[in-house]
């Protein structure tokens, strides 16, 4: 296992960042956070900067003016770098699937490691989704 890999696998500091979403999702991750669900136990962290960021955390739908920025914040992250999409319209588009705003799915123009899916996904399902990653990145 890489210095890298083992790195990413011990605490995760997270960068969060939203398309046009409708919050849903948003606060489904800040109630993941919480003492009830407390994913502060794993090791993971929001943190501010995207140079701290260890996973990208993204949620709601991209237009083409915030892909741009979307892509410029994952070339600005240190490698390696995991993306998480939350939520249906990061995954697929959901209802904005044909909206004149929609630039496409997000994995047209940057990797995705992993989709939560789920309008909005419950922290529970983020937990199971953090949990496989972890175990897919140690190679178990």
């Amino acid at each position: 296992m890489s210095f890298a890999v083992q790195a990413l696998t011990r605490s995760l500091n997270v960068f969060h960042l939203a398309g046009s979403a409708c919050n849903n999702c948003d606060i489904e991750i800040l109630d993941a956070l919480t003492p009830r669900y407390d994913l502060e136990r794993f090791g993971i962290v929001l943190v501010g900067s995207i140079r701290h960021a260890d996973v990208l955390l993204l949620s709601g739908v991209f237009n083409k003016k915030s892909a741009i920025r979307l892509q410029h914040l994952y070339e600005q992250a240190p490698k390696p770098v995991v993306v998480v999409a939350i939520g249906a319209c990061a995954c697929a588009g959901c209802m904005f699937r044909e909206s004149y705003n929609w630039y496409g799915k997000i994995s047209d123009y940057i990797p995705i490691d992993a989709y939560v899916p789920g309008c909005p996904p419950k922290p529970e399902a983020m937990i199971a989704a953090v949990a496989k990653l972890i175990a897919k990145l140690r190679g178990s």
